[in-house]
């Protein structure tokens, strides 16, 4: 089919079509489809990640006096 005759057919085609009505199209959901692949990728990269992580903290140890009691921890500093 050659580009000419393509066109006569497709122009009547196109002129059906509601000239207020704008669509996303193809592109559109190629574009989407691209974004939603990546943000699951990064989802089951972040799950991996986040399960390398130790998350348990050791208790913090106070300075402690000659008499053996813990000094109040300083303020503001």
């Amino acid at each position: 089919m050659y580009a000419t005759q393509a066109m006569t057919q497709l122009v009547p085609l196109a002129q059906e079509l509601d000239q207020n009505k704008v669509t996303p199209g193809v592109l559109g959901f190629i574009v989407f489809a691209v974004m939603a692949g990546g943000v699951w990728l990064l989802m089951k990269s972040m799950t991996r990640h986040m399960g390398k992580v130790d998350f348990e903290e050791a208790p913090e140890r106070q300075p402690t006096t000659a008499a053996g009691r813990q000094s109040p921890a300083p303020h503001g500093e």
